[in-house]
């Protein structure tokens, strides 16, 4: 079985999605990753849904990739003495470190990172931007601010500080716990919350030490000012238009999100679009008019992948939801335009035998009007630089590691089979004839297009295009 379109899907599990039989629904209706969200949940819950996934792997027989999502540091205000407030606009509002709750005046505020980034005219934005204050006067104890839009306030309500560079580790004690559990069940990705800097990335590289690939999700407007060093660190990223949105114009984050999707598109990593994608099927069988063609645009735009949410994790329709898109992103494949846009936006390949191979194998297949790429990959990197060409024929993906094959569930139009490695040009032949037909790629007749490196087996040495017909199983053609 194969998917029907290039961009993958991420369902995000949780109370609504946890049961074998709801993961492998999930996963027939369309789902080729699933997300373990860290912000929620025990570790039992989470490795419970893990094993979930691992039984519907083994019984469908094709990878599943598996990401691990770290909650980051969540900067909360305190609680409230008698309960909610309503701050009124143009008053003043004092945030400090006194543990003591909180009343219409006052209410601790129990970071001292937020009062070293703080200075006079200094924005705060407290429960996603609903209340807006503006910094008076600060001191290393407390923030008298003047209420910019008020409304009212509750305990424990998230802030964010905008354009503000914040002190902050890149890993919580929380994350350390989160990641330390996610790489024992063996998770395929691992993904970091509010990234505001490369080193951030770098650090948490060096922990998870090749054991999974590591997504940057940018929802900082700090990272923006370093995205190309971030994206050069990370393996992937992902646009969390959330946060984004809260810290940012509205306006100007579809613009972010197009930008975002080319320059990873550009480096070769996979680029991922969330939040509020289909955010009304969290209670309705039927998403808007809208949220059909937000879905729309970041497959046009080439996006890896796009993801589900509160949608599959908390709604009343998960399954509905993963139909939904997996029907969106198949008709937009259908669309005329949409190879023209892909196209349009080809990047021209790096000076490497890599890239020059990968560059060759999507003119040939094209020419040819071949049925598929095939590539020989152990670490992914080949079947990578196979899709960031976009070309208009499916990528089938061959190695022999199922870590590899995992990961790459990830990355756009790649289909993932475990496999031997080749021995030799016959078998490197053969074995990608075998599995184009066997996968549904190809019939007798059809021309593919192989990628390989020799030595074979060998990591990185992506140096053969063959160009092969699928021949009835008594020819001995070669």
């Amino acid at each position: 079985m194969h998917r029907n379109r290039n961009a993958k899907i991420i369902a995000t599990l949780g109370p609504a999605s946890s049961t074998p039989a709801l993961i492998r629904a999930l996963f027939d209706a369309g789902a080729d990753v699933f997300r373990l969200n860290m912000s929620h949940g025990s570790h039992e819950d989470h490795r419970a849904r893990y094993a979930a996934i691992r039984a519907v792997e083994q019984d469908v027989g094709r990878p599943i990739g598996v990401l691990g999502d770290l909650q980051g540091p969540k900067l909360r205000i305190g609680t409230f003495a008698g309960g909610p407030v309503t701050l009124a606009k143009g008053e003043p509002f004092r945030l400090d470190l006194d543990p003591a709750p909180g009343d219409h005046r006052r209410v601790t505020l129990p970071h001292p990172e937020i009062f070293a980034a703080t200075t006079v005219g200094t924005i705060l934005l407290i429960d996603d931007g609903k209340v807006r204050l503006e910094a008076t006067a600060v001191d290393g104890s407390a923030i008298d601010t003047r209420v910019i839009e008020g409304g009212r306030l509750s305990d424990r309500k998230g802030v964010n500080v905008p354009n503000a560079l914040l002190p902050l580790a890149a890993l919580t004690a929380k994350d350390r716990r989160d990641l330390d559990f996610l790489l024992e069940i063996g998770v395929d990705w691992i993904a970091l919350s509010f990234v505001q800097r490369a080193e951030d990335v770098l650090a948490l590289k060096a922990l998870v030490d090749g054991r999974a690939g590591v997504l940057a999700k940018i929802e900082k407007p700090a990272a923006l000012d370093e995205i190309d060093a971030i994206i050069a660190a990370a393996d992937a990223v992902m646009v969390a238009r959330g946060d984004l949105g809260v810290e940012l114009p509205l306006e100007t984050v579809p613009g972010i999100q197009k930008a975002l999707t080319a320059k990873a598109r550009t480096a070769g990593k996979p680029v991922v679009v969330a939040t509020q994608m289909l955010e009304s099927m969290i209670t309705m069988a039927v998403p808007t008019r809208a949220e059909v063609s937000d879905v729309a645009t970041a497959v046009y735009d080439g996006a890896d992948a796009v993801m589900l949410s509160a949608e599959s994790a908390a709604g009343s329709y998960p399954v509905e939801a993963v139909k939904t898109m997996n029907r969106i992103a198949e008709q937009a494949m259908q669309d005329v335009v949409y190879q023209r846009i892909l196209h349009a936006q080809r990047d021209l390949p790096e000076a490497t035998a890599a890239d020059a191979i990968t560059a060759a194998a999507r003119q040939v297949a094209e020419t040819l009007r071949a049925s598929a790429i095939v590539t020989y990959t152990r670490t992914g990197s080949t079947s990578l630089r196979a899709a960031r060409e976009r070309p208009d024929a499916p990528i089938l993906a061959l190695t022999p590691k199922i870590e590899t094959a995992r990961r790459l569930a990830l990355a756009w139009g790649l289909h993932c089979v475990l496999t031997e490695d080749a021995q030799n040009f016959a078998d490197m032949v053969r074995g990608a004839r075998e599995m184009a037909v066997k996968h549904g790629f190809a019939t007798p007749g059809d021309f593919i297009v192989i990628t390989a490196g020799v030595p074979f087996g060998t990591a990185g040495t992506t140096n053969i295009l063959r160009v092969a017909r699928i021949t009835e199983p008594d020819d001995p053609s070669p």
